[in-house]
This record gives C-alpha cells, sequence and structure tokens, in this order.
C-alpha cells in the first residue's frame, strides 16, 4: 500500500481557483487521488483563513465531515504603504509543515495543494526521507522553487474534469 496525505492550502487555491473561473469539490479530489488500487489515504487537512470564529462555519463543517482535518487561524489586516491599500492574509504555511512532519511516519506519498515557494525547504526534508511528493497548483501561481523540488507538478486545469464541483 502507498499511505497518502492531502494537505490543502484553502487560501491559496481558492484563489488559484477564482484565477482559473472554476471550482474543485473537496469530496471528488479525494475519490480522485485515491482511486488507484494501492493507495490508502491515510489523513487529508484543509486549512484556511476566518474573518471570525463562525466564518464558513457550513463549509468547514462539510469537510469535516468528508473526513477532513480542518486547521484555521483568525485572518489578519496589513497595510501596503505602496499601495495605500489594505489586505486580509492568515498565514498557515507554519502549521502545515508542522502537521506534514508531526505526521511523517504515517505517510509515503503527500499531495501539497500550494504554490507557496516558502515550502520547498519543508518538501526537500521531506523528499530526503523518501517521501513521494505531488503538488497541485495552477500556472502563474506556481513558485519556481516549490515546481522544481518536487516530484510530480499537476495543473488544477489537467485534472478538472475529475475534480470540478458540479452546478446543481
Amino acid at each position: 500500500m502507498n499511505r497518502l496525505s492531502i494537505f490543502v492550502d484553502g487560501n491559496n487555491m481558492f484563489y488559484a481557483q477564482q484565477k482559473n473561473g472554476w471550482f474543485f469539490d473537496p469530496k471528488r479530489v479525494l475519490e480522485y487521488f485515491v482511486s488507484e488500487r494501492d493507495i490508502e489515504l491515510v489523513n487529508a487537512f484543509w486549512y484556511t483563513g476566518l474573518k471570525d470564529p463562525q466564518d464558513q462555519r457550513g463549509f468547514r463543517d462539510a469537510l469535516i465531515s468528508l473526513g477532513y482535518t480542518v486547521r484555521t487561524k483568525i485572518l489578519k489586516e496589513y497595510y501596503d504603504d505602496t499601495s495605500g491599500r489594505y489586505s486580509q492574509k492568515a498565514n498557515l504555511d507554519i502549521e502545515i509543515v508542522v502537521d506534514m512532519f508531526n505526521t511523517v511516519d504515517q505517510y509515503d506519498r503527500v499531495i501539497l495543494f500550494s504554490g507557496d515557494g516558502d515550502f520547498e525547504r519543508a518538501i526537500e526534508l521531506l523528499r530526503s526521507k523518501s517521501t513521494h511528493i505531488t503538488v497541485v497548483s495552477t500556472e502563474g501561481m506556481i513558485a519556481r522553487e516549490l515546481r522544481n523540488v518536487t516530484d510530480r507538478y499537476i495543473d488544477l486545469n489537467d485534472i478538472r474534469p475529475h475534480i470540478e464541483k458540479a452546478d446543481y
């Protein structure tokens, strides 16, 4: 068996999906990546920033019911002196890396949904432990450093027919 863990950088993926003009279904993501016979899903984590503790409550509950472990952080507001604009960010990179290393003995393969180059060193270290790493992102949002250090890169658009959220 190939033991698999999935880590979804929810905020990063929200912007990637917006850029592509379509959204993926978290349930179909799990189904797609465990469709091979010898794959056993051991963990699925979803990380997201919240405006307040009740933000995205229904979505988070749905993720939990699908088997995801959901990690959240309240968004912080930042002022950009250059643009004169405020932006919100809930940097969850540390939480993702901590979970990756805290569960490293449970899996052989990782699928990371993120394009963030900050994961480069963590991916290098995981690969040195003979972990197979797949990164899923989209063109224009995948950092070159991350793409170069991974075992396999999948563009969201290449798997769209398998994971796209259906219109109900």
